[in-house]
């Protein structure tokens, strides 16, 4: 080591704080908190000086702030009293959102939208999109949040260009991550882009995770929302269930409710904003995935019995809407009590 090596300052640890609002599930915050931790015990380990200080933080001058399930946390700091550079701050999302238009919180998202332009990363885990795009920071950027809320979110922040399918996305120094569990996705993404894959991996393996977990969120949500049983699709769910194995083309639809094909149509796409071919084939796939997660039927079988033709056409729908094989989506979330007792 040189002389000018060896009288070197160190370089100081980048100081990640972690936002915790009311309302969020522990894992929000904890699943990112312990991916930045377990980097800075492998970097000590590797040799390496430069990590991490993780602070978890209170939005409001009051540090305690309570979790879904009513547990009251008590944080060591208010993020309005930290001092010193924020390298990245992420925002554990909230549960109910209805909280967000809490008074209290006015303070919060003043001082979000002044300390923005000086943060090197901003982020958010879950329901936290719904900060951010509060705060303004999301205006005109990529963004994705947890798929139940994804549609929401669009409907609240029209100027967010949200995408309810990846675990995570990056636009420019804004990261945001779907539910829940994708906060530990987006935690190992900011690592690897810090520290290098190897060191991502490492951190991926002791929490017992994917690095680079494969699918999409799309895989876990419904393609179709619990119907309304005034809206024209919630009137047929239950009979088109009952059928799904059976020709149904619009006539046939259009009779079973006493209503002409071109009134059907019209309605149909007005009332569910999709067209009566769409919403069949996307009813036959949540049936399929149902069956696919319960029984023991094979895939040709499955695919017959939900009306979707044969296997070769049941694998390209699965694709198309999940991004998934059948056999591949069978694998990932099939439980079987059956092979857990074997």
């Amino acid at each position: 080591m040189n002389q000018e090596e060896s009288s070197a300052e160190p370089l100081a640890a980048r100081q990640v704080v972690i936002v915790a609002m009311t309302g969020h599930m522990l894992l929000d915050f904890a699943g990112p908190a312990d991916v930045f931790s377990s980097a800075n015990q492998i970097l000590e380990l590797a040799g390496k000086k430069t990590g991490y200080q993780v602070r978890v933080a209170s939005p409001t001058e009051n540090r305690q702030v309570t979790n879904s399930v009513g547990m009251e946390i008590s944080c060591a700091s208010s993020v309005l009293d930290i001092t010193g550079p924020i390298d990245t701050l992420l925002v554990a999302g909230s549960n109910g959102i209805q909280h967000l238009d809490d008074p209290a919180y006015a303070v919060f998202y003043a001082w979000l939208e002044r300390a923005y332009p000086h943060m090197r990363r901003v982020g958010s885990i879950c329901a936290g999109a719904f900060v951010l795009a509060k705060a303004g920071l999301l205006n005109g950027k990529k963004a994705t949040t947890h798929w139940d809320r994804s549609r929401l979110l669009q409907k609240n922040y029209p100027l967010v260009r949200v995408d309810p399918n990846p675990f995570y996305t990056s636009d420019g120094k804004v990261h945001t991550s779907g539910g829940v569990s994708s906060g530990i996705d987006l935690a190992l993404a900011l690592v690897a882009e810090d520290h290098g894959r190897d060191i991502a991996a490492q951190v991926a393996r002791r929490l017992v995770f994917y690095l680079n977990r494969p699918g999409f969120q799309v895989q876990f949500g419904n393609l179709l929302p619990a119907g309304d049983q005034q809206h024209i699709g919630g009137k047929l769910r239950s009979w088109l269930v009952e059928h799904l194995h059976e020709p149904l083309d619009i006539p046939r639809l259009a009779d079973h409710l006493n209503m002409s094909p071109r009134n059907f149509t019209r309605v149909f796409h007005k009332q569910t904003g999709i067209s009566p071919a769409k919403y069949v084939e996307k009813l036959r796939i949540e049936a399929a995935r149902k069956r696919l997660e319960e029984t023991d039927a094979s895939l040709e079988e499955i695919a017959i019995q939900c009306g979707l033709g044969g296997l070769v056409s049941m694998r390209r729908t699965f694709l198309r809407h999940l991004m998934v094989t059948p056999s591949d989506y069978r694998r990932a979330f099939r439980t079987s009590l059956t092979e857990m007792m074997a």
